[in-house]
C-alpha cells in the first residue's frame, strides 16, 4: 500500500510516500508473524515554523514525483495531529484531509509524539519532547513502545525524568534532561505511518481528525478579548 504522510505540529515541515506491506508468517517461528514492512519511498522536510503554508504542498507533489507515482496511486494518507501550536496544526491536517477527499481514501490522524517513539528501536522506557513555546514542552513517556504517560504540556522543571531512561524529541529541550538521547528529534513519515499501520493494513474506517492542541490558541476573536 502506497500512503501520504504529513506532519506540521513541530517546526519542521514534514511530508513523504511510505510503502507498507501486510505482515508475513514467520518461517523461523511458525505461531508469529514478521512486523509491518515500512518503507520510505520519498520524503522532504524543511524547517521553518513560519513556512507550513507555503512549502507542505510543494512538498507533497515532489515526494509524489520522486517516488514515482500519481496521486490516485495512494491507499490513504496519514497526519499528525499534535500536540503542536494552533497553526502550523490546521496546515497539516487541512492539506491531509483536502488529499484524502480529493482522492476517496482514508486519512488516518495520529499523536505525533507517538511517531517521534515508533522511531527509535527501543524496548527502555522513553521520554519524547517538543517545543511547546512558553518555555513549555510538549511530552508523553512510552514503556515498550506503547504510551503510558500524556500526551501533556507543561513546564520541563513539572516533568519528572526518573522513570525513562532515555529521551528523544527537540534538540533544543532534550538538554534540560539527564539523560541518553536518541537522535529521533521531529516525525518521520516512517514514524507516522507505523503508528497507523494497523488500522491501515485493516482497513479500519479513521476517527475524525481532531487536532491535540492541549491548550488555547494565541490569537483570540474580538468577544474572547471583551471578556
Amino acid at each position: 500500500m502506497l500512503v501520504l504522510a504529513i506532519d506540521t505540529s513541530t517546526p519542521a515541515v514534514t511530508a513523504g510516500v511510505v510503502s507498507l506491506s501486510a505482515p508475513s508468517p514467520n518461517t523461523e517461528s511458525p505461531n508469529t508473524e514478521s512486523p509491518d514492512a515500512v518503507e520510505t519511498l520519498a520524503v522532504r522536510v524543511t524547517v521553518n515554523p513560519r513556512a507550513h503554508a507555503e512549502v507542505l504542498t510543494p512538498h507533497v507533489l515532489e515526494c509524489l514525483a520522486e517516488a514515482g507515482i500519481t496521486p490516485a496511486e495512494l491507499n490513504a494518507v496519514v497526519v499528525g495531529v499534535g500536540p503542536g501550536p494552533y497553526t502550523g496544526l490546521r496546515v497539516g491536517m487541512a492539506t491531509g484531509a483536502a488529499f484524502g477527499d480529493a482522492l476517496g481514501v482514508p486519512v488516518y490522524g495520529v499523536c505525533s509524539l507517538d511517531a517521534i517513539a515508533a522511531a527509535v528501536p527501543t524496548t527502555q522506557s522513553l521520554l519524547v519532547v517538543t517545543d511547546a513555546r512558553r518555555r513549555e514542552i510538549y511530552w508523553a513517556r512510552y514503556d515498550g513502545g506503547v504510551r503510558v504517560e500524556g500526551p501533556a504540556v507543561n513546564s520541563a522543571g513539572d516533568v519528572d525524568p526518573s522513570p525513562s531512561t532515555l529521551i528523544a524529541g527537540s534538540a533544543s529541550h532534550v538538554d534540560f534532561f539527564d539523560l541518553p538521547v536518541d537522535p529521533a528529534e521531529t516525525p518521520s513519515p516512517a514514524g507516522l505511518v507505523t503508528v497507523a499501520a494497523r488500522e491501515i493494513l485493516a482497513g479500519s474506517a479513521p476517527a475524525p481528525l481532531e487536532p491535540l492542541y492541549l491548550r488555547r490558541p494565541d490569537a483570540k476573536t474580538l468577544a474572547e478579548r471583551g471578556k
